[in-house]
């Protein structure tokens, strides 16, 4: 599954594998439906704990795209298989193009007759959809984001306009025959992956369809595509949060005003954040999962924590459209402040923050310059 950030991969992976496996239980089958969250950042993926809240097998690929780590894919697609799972979902991360070229064609080739490929569905949502709309309506990412997103589109076997939830019937019908209009050999289907509607359907196409595996040229060795990359950056974080006095406290407090203050962060420094995503787990099934996918949206509660702690662990990701050093220091100043509000000390378990770009990212821990 491929889509721009925050077009609700995860959440539609979820509903998609419970209404697989509503099938297979209805037909008698034992085998299940499993999840591979992916990601370029190393492993505290929001995706990966929220997943495991949702009593669907989940594995992750951290550190790289799937893309690159075939023998890695192949590894736990058959762990999954062993397991018991016959049907095995997962995201494409980072720029969200090259599954087509790298994932199906290199699987179809190199482990022929091993796997049924199912479509390749690329996920869209509708404030995404305005950067390319006729009209093309600005919602603060850079132009350059405009190639992924037809990218993504164009490398699709079926395409799925999901969040209609948020939108009226005029505006569906619109966004719908833009799509048809401007992808004529490709179908098109509608759902809300929150509310359940169009995913029964959707299920329905993927098990009666097979995916082309056919090589495409996406401009992804253009200078285009290099350009996009480059605006993007990648952050990561896992800290616990406890009250210095030890006293339970509403932590879906904390959690809304450190989220908004890396949201007005944002806002002050001219940067955009397709998707930021938090999870912390209580005790339970208690948990609290909290997003922001456009800095002129509100913050969005998929859950709220139920119960009051005196400290919890929290996983923050973040893919924004801002240089690195920027949003680390937009970050460590809204945790300055929860800190200081709520009477809180943090303990820092992991931290990453880097861009495509950014100098010294790959050099193995090699200097990459001295002073002459």
């Amino acid at each position: 599954m491929s889509g721009f950030l925050g077009s609700g991969k995860t959440t539609a992976m979820i509903a998609l594998a419970r209404a697989f496996n509503k099938r297979l239980q209805a037909q008698g089958e034992p085998s299940k439906a499993a999840i591979i969250a992916n990601d370029l950042g190393a492993k505290n993926l929001v995706d990966a704990d929220y997943t495991r809240t949702a009593d669907v097998p989940i594995d992750e690929i951290a550190g790289d795209c799937i893309c690159y780590v075939t023998e890695d894919l192949v590894y736990r697609i058959n762990r999954h298989a062993a397991a018991g799972a016959n049907i095995v979902l997962s995201d494409i991360p980072g720029c969200g193009v090259g599954a087509l070229n790298h994932v199906y064609v290199t699987l179809d080739n190199d482990y022929p007759a091993e796997y049924d490929l199912l479509p390749l569905t690329c996920l869209v949502d509708p404030i995404r959809l305005r950067m390319i709309l006729p009209q093309k309506e600005d919602i603060h990412l850079p132009e350059e984001m405009r190639f992924l997103l037809n990218a993504q589109l164009a490398e699709a076997d079926l395409i799925v306009l999901n969040k209609c939830d948020l939108i009226d019937d005029a505006e569906r019908e619109a966004d719908l025959a833009f799509i048809k209009k401007a992808y004529p050999n490709t179908p098109v289907m509608t759902i809300s992956a929150r509310t359940g509607e169009g995913i029964d359907e959707l299920a329905d196409y993927l098990l009666s369809h097979e995916a082309t595996a056919q090589p495409r040229d996406l401009g992804t060795d253009t200078e285009e595509f290099d350009a996009a990359e480059s605006k993007m950056c990648w952050y990561n974080r896992r800290f616990f949060a406890e009250e210095r006095s030890g006293a339970d406290i509403d932590f879906n407090q904390v959690i809304e005003d450190f989220m908004e203050g890396i949201r007005e962060g944002l806002i002050e420094a001219r940067r955009n954040v397709p998707h930021l995503k938090l999870f912390a787990a209580g005790m339970g099934d208690d948990f609290v999962k909290c997003s922001i996918v456009d800095v002129d949206n509100d913050l969005e509660f998929e859950r709220k924590l139920q119960h009051a702690y005196s400290g919890i662990a929290i996983v923050v990701n973040a893919r924004a459209v801002c240089e690195s050093e920027t949003f680390g220091d937009i970050v460590e100043e809204a945790m300055d402040a929860i800190k200081a509000k709520h009477n809180l000390k943090c303990r820092i378990i992991f931290t990453e923050c880097f861009g495509f770009a950014d100098e010294g990212r790959r050099n193995g821990g090699r200097a990459s310059r001295y002073a002459e």
